[in-house]
């Protein structure tokens, strides 16, 4: 993916080493995979459990990161090497998602993502303004005959085994080291498993236009949120070829980055709208931060009515919030425009507008 100026005399920056954690003794290893098996009802299962143990033990001190690969094959740098399946396989659902998209005879596509992490299926005990408000918005779409997908994140928090794990910053060792899509998990010798990105990463692909409706918490996005946004860093500049990199080996990458990176944005061209709500501070900070990520990333801000930010309640007890909301018909009708504002512009581009910038070659590439 380089932009072809390979030179052996490019100079590669040292990689610097020794900050990782030391690993971890076979009586801290069982201490902490045993503590799964807290619950009185796996008392009678000592022995089952202790092959588990000893199982997990002999992938973690030989590093079982991918246990089970294939041959990359055809269109791959190297097709001789050994790639994860579980990559494989996310990667082929992207490819679809891809397809998908681009097909014109396909129903027009809107992702929402409900950003709060509260529900009333765990400790809250109750729904999120978030969850109403893209409801509300969920009708527009529907009205307008286009395909919805919710994508609710307090699932992260009410749902067996969801999970989003932390971004591990590759892209600032060098951008072709961060692989499209993400390659950093499943790592199954530190079970690290279950990602919820693999599947997260096809939704964002075959949507046409994203609808990202959240609180503020502590001024900044909440935690569900900001996992899934910095999970996406793969998607602007990220490499669609690990084997180009032998897997994640930092000098190859630094060398193939500063040999000339075109810095593919996986995600241009999308349409979207942003609605933050909260009930003190930090709305309009959330919103632009917001506006300016997915930007960045060069989808397309709807419109105005597009990038919406209000208070819900100001200042008011959060035991009512709920009944606040009920009475700001003024907040519910603008979610309704910022919905519309993005179902029209998601038709203005597929019927073939361009935006002025499109085709610009940006002189800061990342």
């Amino acid at each position: 993916m380089g932009a072809g100026k390979s030179d052996s005399t490019v100079h590669v920056p040292e990689v610097r080493k020794g900050q990782g954690p030391p690993e971890l003794d076979r009586a801290e290893f069982e201490r902490r995979l045993r503590h799964r098996f807290f619950d009185p009802a796996f008392d009678d299962a000592d022995a089952a459990i202790d092959a588990i143990i000893e199982r997990a033990w002999d992938g973690y001190i030989e590093g079982r990161k991918a246990p089970r690969t294939r041959r990359a094959g055809e269109g791959f740098a190297d097709p001789e090497y050994d790639l994860s399946i579980d990559w494989l396989e996310t990667r082929a659902a992207v490819h679809a998602a891809q397809l998908r998209h681009e097909d014109r005879e396909a129903r027009r596509r809107i992702l929402i993502v409900v950003g709060s992490p509260r529900n009333d299926r765990t400790c809250p005990g109750e729904a999120s303004k978030s969850w109403r408000l893209a409801r509300i918005a969920q009708q527009v779409v529907a009205d307008a005959d286009c395909d919805c997908d919710v994508l609710d994140l307090s699932h992260l928090t009410s749902e067996y085994g969801r999970v989003i794990y932390p971004c591990k910053a590759c892209v600032s060792t060098a951008m072709p080291l961060c692989h499209w899509p993400c390659s950093c998990y499943p790592n199954h010798s530190l079970g690290q498993v279950g990602d919820w990105m693999a599947e997260i990463y096809p939704r964002w692909v075959a949507a046409h236009g994203i609808l990202i409706v959240t609180p503020v918490h502590w001024l900044q996005a909440p935690s569900a949120l900001k996992l899934m946004i910095d999970r996406l860093v793969c998607a602007d500049g990220g490499n669609p070829d690990p084997t180009s990199t032998g897997g994640k080996d930092p000098e190859r990458a630094k060398r193939l980055e500063l040999d000339g990176w075109d810095y593919p944005r996986h995600l241009a061209g999308r349409a979207f709208a942003v609605v933050v709500h909260g009930d003190t501070e930090g709305t309009r900070a959330l919103r632009d931060a917001l506006v300016a990520w997915l930007t960045g990333m060069r989808l397309v801000l709807a419109g105005a009515d597009a990038a919406l930010e209000r208070y819900v309640g100001y200042y008011e007890p959060y035991a009512s919030s709920h009944e606040a909301l009920d009475r700001d018909d003024a907040v519910q009708e603008e979610v309704r425009n910022a919905a519309r504002s993005l179902v029209r512009e998601v038709g203005l581009l597929r019927d073939g507008r361009r935006e002025p910038d499109a085709g610009l070659e940006s002189p800061r590439p990342k």
